[in-house]
């Protein structure tokens, strides 16, 4: 296995344990990532909302990754993650496959394909059927994302602003 396979295996075996740090470490500082629910992220805004994820789940997140395969510039796996929708508590099965570009040892760009419409179809229930395959939905989807993401890295702040006076 190259180095670049065994750090697609660490990010991936951080996500099953529920340790975003671990997550963190496998990224460049100038991560790109891309996905249908929060559109681009980049730096630090990535590994926060690996946190938020893990963190919403209260231990309820299911990850599985398998035909991990990397070269010196790019990589990809497949990964399926189970879940309970935090917003309607409806269980999602959601079959990921993951693209990676490298620079210095670390994941420099990591984007994620999965169909949208399937996991509104199962996220939402009856109005994701209807709906989640129109740009409209889609979109909602990617600025209440990005606002959970920014009311997590408020909360955060505060969080550590408080434990840096009780120290």
């Amino acid at each position: 296995m190259n180095p670049n396979q065994q750090l697609i295996e660490e990010f991936y075996a951080g996500f099953a344990a529920h340790n975003p740090k671990t997550m963190a470490s496998c990224y460049h500082k100038d991560i790109i990532f891309e996905d249908p629910a929060f559109g681009i992220l980049k730096g630090n805004d990535v590994a926060d909302m690996w946190e938020m994820l893990i963190e919403k789940s209260k231990g309820n997140l299911k990850i599985e990754f398998s035909e991990v395969n990397a070269d010196s510039d790019t990589g990809s796996a497949q990964w399926i993650a189970t879940y309970h929708f935090s917003k309607t508590n409806r269980k999602v099965v959601n079959v990921i496959t993951a693209q990676f570009e490298f620079k210095d040892g670390l994941i420099i760009s990591h984007t994620d394909y999965f169909n949208i419409w399937k996991w509104t179809r199962q996220a939402l229930g009856f109005s994701g059927l209807l709906l989640g395959w129109t740009g409209f939905l889609q979109e909602k989807i990617r600025k209440q994302a990005i606002h959970s993401l920014r009311v997590f890295q408020e909360k955060k702040l505060h969080r550590d602003a408080q434990r840096q006076l009780e120290d």
